[in-house]
């Protein structure tokens, strides 16, 4: 199984980044919400180490709301059923962007804690770029060989039980990105997240987890596959 490393981001870390990153609408901040996420930019553009990993294996089977990988890893779930439906290779990845920035807000908790929320809204507005930019490479990689990507689905959503989050890492060389996981399946460093996205040439780019969400009606923050 090959594995891809990549510690050569350049991310576009801006406002709206932290702002969404701490559940705040960026049209509706408030002026002193908005000149934090701003003063914190600096300092969280400094903590970042963005990192990643994935690799692609092929699907052996799929039955009801089952996808078996070479090997005989198994996820399982209705989400799953739905992102990987069709899908001929999955991709895996890890994305991280390193405990530092963690460290700092823990520290900043206790004396600031305004500033402690935008910085932490700031690294999980980091990560998301990461896994951004990881789907997109794995995407160019698909188109060029005359596949396509469906919708990304991540362990712990709705319809994908947390718990295969341990699957998902143990299909991948994670210390090499020094991620590693809790006795109840979250990440470390925090600012951590996977994600698997199966390829096909009969794949959906357009569709999107929210589409299956049963909050997708009234969630602010839903992601449209038609917009």
């Amino acid at each position: 199984m090959s594995v891809t490393v990549v510690t050569d981001f350049s991310l576009s870390l801006e406002v709206e980044h932290v702002l969404r990153g701490q559940g705040i609408d960026p049209g509706r901040a408030r002026p002193e919400l908005f000149a934090m996420a701003r003063d914190v930019l600096d300092e969280a553009r400094s903590l970042i180490a963005p990192a990643a990993l994935y690799t692609l294996l092929p699907v052996h089977e799929f039955e009801h709301q089952r996808a078996t990988l070479d090997g005989g890893a198994v996820f399982e779930g209705p989400l799953v059923a739905r992102a990987l439906a069709g899908a001929e290779e999955v991709a895996l990845a890890v994305c991280t962007v390193g405990p530092a920035l963690d460290e700092r807000v823990a520290v900043l908790f206790a004396e600031e804690p305004v500033r402690a929320m935008a910085l932490d809204g700031a690294g999980i507005g980091a990560v998301g770029l990461v896994a951004q930019l990881i789907g997109e490479r794995v995407r160019e990689e698909a188109e060029a060989r005359g596949s396509r990507i469906g919708m990304r689905a991540e362990p712990g959503q709705e319809g994908w039980e947390i718990w295969q989050q341990r699957v998902l890492l143990g299909l991948l060389p994670t210390e090499e990105i020094s991620v590693q996981l809790t006795d109840s399946c979250l990440m470390l460093p925090r600012k951590s997240l996977s994600f698997a996205v199966g390829l096909g040439p009969e794949m959906r780019p357009d569709a999107v987890t929210c589409d299956f969400c049963s909050k997708r009606e009234r969630c602010q923050w839903r992601t449209r596959s038609d917009s």
